[in-house]
Parts: C-alpha cells; structure tokens; sequence
C-alpha cells in the first residue's frame, strides 16, 4: 500500500438492527475475495456477530473441505489505550482492519469511530434511525439541529483535518448507508432523502446505498457464507443477484485505497 500502516473502516452506529454487521461481514469478505490482507475487529465481546461469523465460515470450509476467503478475526476487550497499540500492531501487516462495533453507545466504539479512514454509518430509512445524526421539525421534515453523534464525528473530522499532513494519514471519508430499503413508503423515503442530502451538506458526510432486507442474510449466518460464495450456495434467484449487484456497488461507493493484490483465489464476479 501506498501507506505504512492499514486502512481503518469503522462500522458503527449506537442504534440496533441497521445490518451493521451484516455489511461489514460481507466487505470483510469480498475485500479478501479481492487478495487484500483484512483483519477484523469485533468491539461487542457480548454479542460477538462479526467472531461467530467468521468461526462459523471456517467450521463451514472445513467441514466441507472447501477454501472460502476468510478475514482473520478477533474480539477485543480491552481498553482504550490497549485497542490504539494492537490497532499499530495489525496495521503493520495488514492492508486493512475492519471494526464491528456494538449497536449502543460504546467507550471503545466512540474511539474507533474517530480514529476511522472510513466509517460507514449504515442506517434504515427511518427518522428514527435518523435521529442518531440529526433532529427534524415534525411538520416541514427540516434539519433543525445535529445530534451528539453527528457533532462527535464532525469534531474528529476537524481534528483529523488539521493533522493530517503531519501524521500522513488520509482525511476521514464518512459515508451513511442506507440499508433496508426495499418495505419503505416512497414519501418516506423522499423525506429521509431529502433529510439526509440537506444534513451531509452540513456535515460532510456522503450518502450510498446499501443492503436490502432480504431473508437470505439472516439464513447464511450458520454457516457463514455470504453472497460472495455463489459456487458453493446452490442455484441462486433473481433475488439474490440483485443483492450480490448491490454489494458490489456499495464496495465501489466505499471508494477505499489501492492495495497491493496477492492471489486471490477469485475474483469479485
């Protein structure tokens, strides 16, 4: 890599049931699809999502007696301080680290968060998730005020900002993904675009689109395959291209750093 030390994608958010885990497994996975080097955090030694995805992918190759691209993957505990030391220790031989954080408010995600090259914010078109970056008036849908996550991230953005040239590393790319779309009203989903075009104006942040509520995400997680592995899923619907298509084009959107590509044992197709 053109750095020295990996790229840091953070997927947080202090609200439950967005498909934050759901995303970061399967960019996790298609990062190693492509050869890079990817380590993954899990911050939730509690729910552990991310781990038993992984543990569940490996009992699954080996149980099979298959190769599947599988990040490496750890839960950490510790503190803070400690999280910034191993954070250096992986970079060191990774392109990228990848962290799941909890769904709540979290000492060590609020840590992460800041200290992101990329943090991906995925979210459903709800004001209810909404609220985590920004209050509306309940009348005319307008932005009133940032919320206290929304003024977090900015002030690490700035912060970021102003030592980028001496640390070299890049300035924070925030992106808030829009998952779950495919049950929303249409007027909802206007007024949450319109809510979200008016608040990354303010805040910087940009807006992809992400994974769609589909059955088949909750159906993999035994065995921890993802949409990638389509040699060893059986024959796939038309339903499920689609959301490999929407994969491939949130990992696009991400618009992460060349690596340096080893051999992979498949392309992203």
């Amino acid at each position: 890599m053109a750095q020295k030390s990996a790229h840091r994608i953070v997927f947080a958010n202090e609200k439950g049931g967005t498909g934050k885990s759901t995303t970061a497994v399967h960019i996790a996975v298609a990062l190693s699809y492509l050869g890079a080097r990817v380590v993954a955090i899990d911050l939730d030694p509690r729910q552990r999502t991310m781990d038993r995805y992984m543990e569940n992918r490996r009992d699954t190759a080996e149980r099979r007696g298959i190769t599947l691209p599988t990040p490496r993957c750890e839960v950490y505990e510790g503190d803070i301080a400690g999280l910034g030391v191993r954070i250096e220790e992986l970079g060191q031989s990774a392109d990228f680290i990848l962290f799941d954080t909890p769904g709540r408010d979290d000492p060590l995600a609020r840590f992460a968060a800041t200290e992101a090259d990329t943090l991906v914010t995925p979210m459903n078109d709800s004001f209810v998730d909404f609220d985590l970056i920004g209050q509306v008036e309940g009348e005319t849908f307008k932005v009133k005020k940032l919320s206290f996550y929304a003024e977090l991230i900015w002030e690490a953005r700035m912060k970021r900002s102003r030592a980028t040239l001496a640390d070299k590393r890049p300035e924070m790319d925030w992106i808030v993904v829009r998952n779950r779309t495919g049950h929303v009203e249409a007027r909802n989903m206007a007024r949450i675009e319109q809510a979200l075009t008016e608040m990354s104006k303010r805040v910087g942040f940009r807006v992809a689109h992400g994974l769609s509520e589909r059955v088949i995400y909750r159906e993999l997680f035994p065995s921890g395959l993802t949409l990638l592995d389509k040699g060893h899923l059986g024959e796939l619907g038309t339903s499920h291209l689609i959301a490999r298509q929407e994969l491939r084009s949130l990992l696009k959107a991400l618009n992460l750093p060349d690596f340096e590509r080893g051999q992979s044992q498949m392309e992203l197709a």
